[in-house]
């Protein structure tokens, strides 16, 4: 297990890594919806909030030597899922035609009171 670092991305809030490389997979951690260059955090817009962690998790994987097209699956975390049509607006951009597995569940609250977290698994 290679445990990864990457520069780009927001770092760790907690005792895990943000992505772990295992078995020709990467592991990426939820991902909250923090800009890593200035560190803002987006809060009250799913739409910002979604592009801005997919765009973190593109990021990782690039840095990590894969790329989004290489995404097999997908878990998405909302804390109200009445905003899912905005979130799937979002997701659907920046997927385009690759389609990974994906789940979408709502749940009561999430680390710093987000409003979404995004984990995936891709090829390395």
């Amino acid at each position: 297990m290679e445990l990864l670092n990457p520069k780009n991305a927001p770092k760790a809030v907690g005792p895990y890594s943000i992505a772990v490389k295992s078995n020709g997979f990467i592991f990426i951690s939820g991902q909250l919806p923090i800009i890593p260059e200035t560190g803002e955090f987006i809060k009250g817009d799913i739409k910002k909030a979604t592009e801005v962690i997919l765009n973190n998790i593109k990021n990782i994987l690039e840095e990590s030597g894969s790329s989004i097209d290489k995404i097999v699956k997908v878990n998405a975390y909302l804390t109200d899922l009445s905003k899912f049509s905005e979130f799937n607006e979002v997701y659907g951009k920046i997927f385009g035609e690759h389609k990974p597995a994906r789940a979408a569940i709502q749940v009561a609250a999430l680390p710093k009171d987000a409003d979404i977290e995004i984990e995936a698994i891709a090829e390395a």
